[in-house]
């Protein structure tokens, strides 16, 4: 019995600590670095430095800055983060006190400036080099007996650089689809149209045009295209005015969608557009045709006029 009470005496001492966990703390990171893009249209043999402002608004942490070449991901503008290095394009800082790939401490609402120059060697090819320059927190070391939560965090800003000896560029653009997904719609959907460009260039483009609609009646409405880069040999969907991007997160929208056409639709419209990327560059063209009848309204009325028809028939039996 003095056995049992003394074990059970143990039990309730060791339970109140298992109950509660260690504590645990969570580096919070804020990191800013500006600017978020830089575009450099250079000769070989030629270099620029670039002026970097790295702000910390969370905890005081300590800093990695790396180069690193991307690609393009996908149609949607994203991009894929190469591991290694590679590329003719040469980077060093500038600043005394910084290097690259090597870790620095950043306070609390602190910043550093960062110079990256930026040079390009003798007898390069023409073409687009993409980089991305990388500040990458390091983790916390945890402290013996007490749990952290090892936050890892990156940020960046692009570098999109164009080599041309001459100072011309290779616009190669096509349209690969330009479509309303469908050709008959009810007169109150709101139509999505999908345009994507292919750049089979050896540069990247910036398109600049619009989207025409015209109706049977002459009715008409355009729609600009938003200027966005177009990577060297990748493919991207264009937007246009209003954007679809909002619309798409109300309506959960299952395909990527460059335009919603609102209003009330009757009969056979046509869509076209036209795409420039700069002064001296070709224009490329596309069409494409839909179909709007007030299919529910039509249900709406036969629905109504079957359900009077009975009602009538009935009273007239009554």
């Amino acid at each position: 019995m003095k056995f049992k009470n003394i074990l059970l005496t143990i039990l309730f001492l060791t339970i109140p600590y298992s109950l509660f966990p260690n504590p645990s703390f969570a580096q919070q990171v804020s990191l800013s670095l500006s600017p978020p893009l830089i575009e450099l249209f250079i000769k070989p043999g030629k270099a620029v430095m670039v002026a970097y402002k790295l702000e910390n608004f969370g905890d005081p942490t300590f800093l990695n800055l790396k180069i690193l070449p991307f690609e393009a991901k996908d149609s949607l503008g994203n991009i894929r983060i190469k591991p290694e290095f590679e590329g003719p394009v040469r980077f060093s800082l500038d600043n005394s006190e910084l290097s690259l790939g090597k870790p620095f401490f950043l306070k609390t609402n602190s910043s550093q400036q960062i110079l990256l120059r930026i040079r390009i060697p003798e007898n390069i090819t023409d073409g687009d080099y993409y980089y991305s320059l990388l500040a990458e927190t390091s983790p916390p070391t945890a402290i013996e007996g007490v749990g952290s939560a090892r936050t890892k965090a990156t940020i960046g800003s692009n570098i999109l650089v164009t080599i041309s000896n001459s100072g011309n560029i290779d616009i190669k653009p096509k349209i690969t689809l330009f479509s309303t997904l469908g050709k008959v719609f009810d007169s109150s959907d709101k139509i999505p149209v999908v345009l994507t460009v292919v750049n089979k260039g050896k540069n990247m483009l910036k398109p600049e045009g619009q989207i025409s609609l015209k109706g049977n009646f002459g009715e008409t409405s355009k729609y600009d295209i938003i200027s966005k880069n177009i990577l060297a040999q990748s493919e991207r969907l264009l937007e246009a005015t209003p954007s679809s991007l909002m619309d798409c997160r109300e309506r959960k929208c299952l395909f990527p969608t460059s335009l919603f056409l609102s209003g009330f639709f009757i009969g056979k419209y046509n869509l076209s557009t036209q795409i420039k990327f700069g002064e001296n560059s070709p224009t490329i063209f596309a069409s494409t045709i839909f179909y709007a009848f007030p299919f529910k309204i039509v249900a709406g009325i036969l629905i109504t006029m079957i359900i009077v028809i009975i009602i009538i028939k009935r009273n007239s039996q009554n």
